[in-house]
């Protein structure tokens, strides 16, 4: 998502070629300087920076967890259906096929200045724990470094650029490896401020992965970089080959 992206180069800037119309921009940041806490305090560590405490060890990673008095109940795998996060209805056209919602996917996050975007179209186009990542290159340090986010966070971050400024984002090639219910896409995309501009502001691959429960198609995760001058798109990935 640029398919789908506009948000992501700053400390870089990568863009989503949904922009990604997910048109993304999130900005790479140098870590603040080490921070000394009290003796009984744990080390301060950035929210997104956090790893997760090793099985049987508590957070602060001294001493082991405590387990719970009541066993819990098993776990049980879930559908999409069924996952507590529910997804708006889609519109049956726009998740028939993989084509259909590479479509889709692209189209929503694309517009004018001025015209809001139907979020609850792209909303309904994702599995309920989707993720979008994009990743770029610090220009000042060469640090490459990318960001996850959620449908949601995407939204919030991505809705007052694309709405504010027009983005048009469109594939230009695909290479796809399909096993069974799982597909995977190397969406080559350009995109433009306006869709009649020459050439595009921004070039770049949104790798996206997909999933078919039996009934329709989901978007698992698009992961994106933009192209820059280290990192021209190779002439392979702007033909289609399948």
């Amino acid at each position: 998502m640029t398919i789908m992206r506009a948000l992501c180069r700053g400390g870089f800037v990568s863009t989503f070629t949904f922009g990604a119309g997910l048109f993304m921009t999130a900005h790479a940041q140098t870590p603040p300087s080490p921070i000394v806490p009290p003796p009984t305090a744990p080390p301060i560590i950035q929210p997104e920076m956090r790893p997760l405490p090793a099985p049987g060890i508590s957070p602060s990673g001294s001493q082991p967890a405590t387990p719970s008095q009541t066993p819990s109940a098993p776990a049980t795998a879930q559908t999409p259906a069924a996952s507590a996060t529910q997804s708006p209805a889609a519109d049956p056209k726009d998740v028939a096929t993989m084509d259909s919602i590479v479509a889709a996917l692209y189209d929503v996050i694309s517009g004018p200045a001025g015209q809001k975007r139907n979020w609850d179209r792209f909303r309904s186009l994702f599995v309920p724990g989707a993720r979008l990542i994009p990743t770029g290159r610090n220009p000042q340090t060469g640090e490459v470094a990318s960001r996850v986010r959620t449908p949601e966070e995407y939204i919030t971050r991505s809705a007052p650029l694309l709405e504010q400024n027009g983005f048009f984002e469109r594939e230009i090639s695909r290479r796809t490896e399909k096993f069974g219910n799982i597909a995977h896409l190397f969406s080559t995309y350009e995109s433009r401020h306006k869709a009649e501009d020459e050439k595009p502001f921004a070039r770049g691959i949104n790798s996206i992965q997909l999933m078919n429960d039996g009934k329709r198609w989901w978007v698992v995760t698009v992961f994106w970089q933009g192209e820059d001058d280290k990192t021209p798109l190779p002439a392979e990935y702007l033909r289609t080959r399948n």
